[in-house]
């Protein structure tokens, strides 16, 4: 069964197309005029494995806010989709990242339920190229938001904002990964008490 999410989201500020497929192999193609966003949803493609296309115009002659929530809003959404009902996956997953002298350990729980833990080293840099290092925290809020997700990010230290916001995707890349997988010991089955997710 296909496990694949496509969303499309237009508003008068941006226009987003994303599709993701769980069971891919880390092909990505993605562009949305914004380069270091650009190169972390790279980074979540390939290290979760998922095969992922975003296509983000949006209003960049105003700043970046717009493209790079909407496009963490389609993607949520999208992942959501691609999940399906959830019979048969680890539903939990987690990953602790290295980059140089920064460390990221990500704690997933596909519960259904949004709610995001976030926290990281104060004083970072204000920007990356044009990418605000405030925004990633924002861009995990719409992404767990949509995604219905559990989500547990901390950084215990860095210094390097590059490295502090890398490490954050691709460890979220990998727990994202680890939860969606199938469990071949719970084949039709799905984990929870409660009967949903």
């Amino acid at each position: 069964m296909s496990r694949v999410g496509r969303v499309e989201r237009t508003t008068k500020e941006t226009s987003v197309v994303v599709e993701i497929d769980l069971d891919g192999t880390g092909k990505v193609d993605v562009s949305t005029g914004v380069g270091f966003y650009d190169h972390m949803l790279d980074q979540l493609g390939r290290h979760g494995l998922f095969d992922l296309t975003v296509k983000t115009e949006g209003d960049l002659h105003i700043d970046s806010h717009h493209t790079i929530e909407d496009t963490a809003l389609a993607l949520g959404a999208a992942f959501k989709q691609a999940l399906g009902d959830k019979v048969g996956i680890y539903r939990f997953g987690n990953c602790t990242v290295p980059l140089d002298e920064s460390l990221a350990q990500v704690t997933v729980d596909l519960s259904g339920r949004p709610y995001l833990v976030h926290t990281e080293p104060e004083n970072m840099a204000p920007m990356i190229g044009a990418y605000d290092t405030t925004m990633t925290r924002h861009i995990l809020e719409s992404f767990v938001a949509q995604a219905q997700i559990a989500l547990h990010v901390h950084v215990p230290y860095g210094r390097n904002a590059h490295h502090i916001v890398e490490c954050q995707f691709k460890a979220l890349a990998r727990a994202l990964r680890y939860a969606a997988e199938h469990d071949p010991r719970a084949a039709g089955i799905l984990p929870s008490t409660k009967g949903a997710l």
